[in-house]
């Protein structure tokens, strides 16, 4: 008898928990779904995803209760708008951009600031190596890079390496190589964040390392003007595709009130959202690399104009956008 009381306790305390943790957003929901007004297809979509996740987990754990009842009521509702809207959604390919993908980024900003902050971490370390032990980054570029490298600096083009393949193949290869990039950092994330951070840190000790190396030569200015005419897309990209391995990577660890599997196919999908938002951003980046990085005694205000547009669009887009559109589309709830 105890302890059919004792699991009759413990049933109602894991409803209760989760109730409280969903209460807010829910009464967020009905006072949408009440008003006499079109919704958004974007907040559609959020509803549509969280209520599907909620009724998961209720069905599992509360099965034929009033609270398993509510939340099915509500998804109905949600689900009712999503195919009477389906035909209203107009071009795929923009709502995507101008809406999807800078709401689901709206969600994950601490998971960028983690794989901002280890990305910048990692650099840091690249730099203090490098310059305690100017061999360092040999180990990491390889002999090869290097010595082409300093053999330009004695050349005085220290990257006369970008000028010299035909700019159409580069562009290809650069692109290609990116892109496998974004989504190895992805990938990682399947070893958790341990992973994706592994990948993140290997990436900022080269990135580290390879500017130390011009700072020791005194052509650091060189380099910085020419490599961020490009570096600015390229490593913001992937510092965002860390973000989406991390995404992954907590999914399971962090399941929140879903089961981890249900949990975990939410934050790869999410995730690959992500790493594929990222592919224009590449292009633009190889192309960048491929046609105008070689010109590389372009003058500095053109430098510093391309550098600070690759910035601003990085930021306006992936950060500034996303909290805009997050408070427009979700006034009432989280």
């Amino acid at each position: 008898m105890v302890a059919k009381i004792n699991h009759f306790y413990k049933f109602k305390m894991k409803e209760i928990t989760f109730l409280k943790q969903n209460a807010t957003k829910w009464e967020g929901y009905e006072k949408v779904l009440d008003e006499e007004k079109d919704i958004h297809p974007a907040k559609i979509t959020e509803m549509f995803i969280e209520l599907t996740d909620d009724l998961s987990y209720a069905n599992t754990n509360f099965n034929q209760t009033n609270t398993n009842a509510y939340v099915n009521g509500m998804a109905s509702r949600v689900h009712h708008l999503v195919y009477k809207n389906k035909k209203e959604t107009g071009n795929r390919f923009v709502t995507f951009y101008t809406k999807e993908l800078p709401l689901l980024f709206g969600r994950y900003h601490k998971q960028l600031f983690y794989s901002f902050v280890v990305t910048t971490i990692a650099t840091i370390v690249g730099v203090l190596s490098q310059i305690y032990d100017d061999s360092f980054v040999r180990l990491i570029l390889g002999d090869y890079y290097v010595d082409y490298t300093l053999e330009n600096i004695k050349k005085g083009n220290p990257l006369a390496i970008y000028g010299e393949e035909s700019q159409f193949l580069m562009f290809v290869q650069i692109t290609i190589n990116n892109i496998r990039v974004s989504f190895m950092a992805f990938v990682f994330g399947l070893c958790t964040a341990f992973g994706t951070s592994f990948f993140l840190a290997y990436n900022g000790v080269m990135l580290g390392c390879f500017f130390a190396m011009f700072y020791q030569h005194n052509v650091l200015d060189k380099a910085l003007k020419v490599v961020w005419i490009h570096g600015a897309l390229e490593i913001s990209a992937i510092v965002i595709a860390g973000c989406a391995g991390f995404v992954l990577g907590n999914s399971f660890i962090f399941p929140g009130t879903h089961t981890r599997m249900r949990a975990f196919m939410r934050g790869g999908k999410d995730g690959l959202k992500i790493v594929i938002g990222l592919v224009p951003v590449f292009i633009t980046a190889g192309f960048l690399e491929s046609f105008v990085t070689r010109y590389t005694e372009m003058h500095i205000a053109l430098s510093l104009v391309i550098i600070g547009l690759s910035f601003a669009f990085i930021i306006g887009y992936f950060i500034v956008l996303p909290i805009y559109l997050k408070k427009k589309h979700q006034p009432t709830y989280d």
